[in-house]
């Protein structure tokens, strides 16, 4: 009898502990989906005539109801950037949602390669300029846009007695409309503006494109696809047109 109590006794402890490591597991199980829930990533293939194939990346992580670190890269160095010293830019900064579907995010880049500090003369250097930029993105049941400016600054003087440093205003707005959770379409306007340099007195307009888009959207997130075409409003200029391919994690 004092056998068999033992043994049930000895059962018991074990099958508490066992649920005890089951509810364990459970909870850091969900522990790890909430930080994964915490951290968001985005790749997107862009493809246009002046900058030619560029990959891009974004990430965030969050840091509060309210508010999320952000990270991002840009590889220009895909396309033109190629002979402007590998050109390539990584920044930091934080997100802060304002309103429902409404996103503030400022961010600061740094570049490498030689388009800003030398105009394009030597090989690629870090530190070749600094972006500070700001991103307003909307994102609704039925709405979407994003607002972006960024100024191009070279960090330092490195070009030749015959040469001159760089520095552009990038800038654009978006607006669609979702027509369904698939497929919505919208107006784009794109304007780069080299703001001067060493040895630049005046401002010109490098491209000021003007044209609709249309996207195809996985409803459930993930992959879309975007082609935004139109006009290029700079005398002499032609045309615009921009591919742009991605994927949220």
């Amino acid at each position: 009898m004092k056998n068999n109590f033992t043994n049930l006794l000895k059962g018991g402890t074990v099958l508490g502990m066992m649920l005890m490591v089951l509810s364990m597991t459970s909870v850091m199980a969900q522990e790890e989906e909430e930080e994964d829930d915490d951290f968001t990533f985005n790749v997107t293939l862009n493809s246009d005539q002046f900058f030619g194939f560029y990959p891009v990346f974004q990430g965030g992580y969050s840091i509060s109801e309210k508010t999320d670190f952000t990270f991002y890269g840009i590889l220009w160095s895909g396309g033109t950037g190629g002979g402007w010293g590998n050109w390539t830019e990584f920044g930091v900064g934080l997100n802060f949602k304002v309103a429902e579907g409404v996103s503030v995010n400022p961010q600061i880049g740094i570049l490498g390669g030689n388009l800003l500090s030398s105009g394009t003369a030597g090989s690629g250097r870090l530190g070749d300029g600094i972006v500070p930029n700001l991103t307003v993105n909307l994102n609704k049941t039925k709405t979407e846009g994003q607002i972006y400016a960024g100024l191009y600054a070279p960090l330092r003087n490195e070009a030749p007695a015959s040469g001159t440093t760089l520095s552009y205003l990038h800038y654009w707005v978006n607006y669609g409309y979702k027509i369904s959770p698939f497929f919505s379409l919208g107006a784009h306007y794109e304007h780069l503006i080299n703001t001067g340099g060493s040895n630049v007195e005046t401002s010109t307009d490098v491209y000021q494109w003007l044209g609709p888009y249309i996207q195809f959207t996985k409803p459930t997130g993930g992959p879309f696809a975007r082609f935004s075409f139109g006009t290029d409003l700079v005398e002499g200029n032609d045309s615009f047109f921009k591919l742009t391919t991605g994927f949220s994690f």
